[in-house]
């Protein structure tokens, strides 16, 4: 037998922790965007990208992890035990944040994306992290609140502004400049 199809067809449900459940739930699509962005962070790790980014990204995409793990056991009602989300992972994405701070300028402006190409995926995925965040907070009830607690939310809501940081310190390392929006 497959393990990538059945020949039966799915009528629209995916098989998630002994059960079926639709697929348009807000739960499926929070884990789908997750599960994309970690794919994007996947993709971007594979090209030309310094041990050092090799490896802050590596540790985003563990962190996805946890925090889809914590979704899909929100979604079947605590069912498994899942690792938990710890507020040390905010704290160490702020202190990379601030760290890349301290060696560039004040961001005054927008910054067009696609000075080089590893800040432009950055900025893809700063973006997609974003829409990560909106579709969890969409499942967020009294019910699933322990499951899905603030730091993870925190730690989405940082994302974004961890994945900007990355992305203007690829364009310093490259030697380029930033370009900003004419709005001619």
């Amino acid at each position: 037998m497959s393990l990538f199809y059945t020949r039966k067809g799915d009528k629209g449900k995916s098989y998630v922790g002994k059960r079926f459940v639709k697929k348009t739930c807000l739960e499926v699509e929070a884990l789908g965007e997750l599960d994309e962005l970690n794919s994007l962070l996947g993709l971007i790790k594979s090209g030309r990208v310094s041990k050092k980014f090799q490896g802050l990204i590596h540790n985003i995409q563990e962190n996805l992890f946890i925090i889809q793990s914590r979704v899909a056991n929100a979604m079947l009602g605590g069912a498994f035990k899942v690792p938990e989300f710890k507020k040390e992972k905010i704290d160490e994405a702020e202190d990379i944040i601030d760290r890349f701070e301290k060696s560039l300028k004040p961001a005054k402006k927008f910054i067009v994306s696609g000075i080089n190409p590893l800040s432009a995926w950055l900025d893809h995925a700063r973006a997609k992290s974003r829409r990560v965040e909106r579709s969890v907070l969409k499942i967020i009830n009294p019910r699933r609140r322990a499951m899905l607690n603030p730091e993870i939310l925190a730690y989405l809501n940082r994302l974004s502004s961890l994945l900007f940081a990355m992305a203007r310190m690829a364009v310093k390392e490259s030697g380029k400049k930033e370009i900003h929006p004419t709005y001619r």
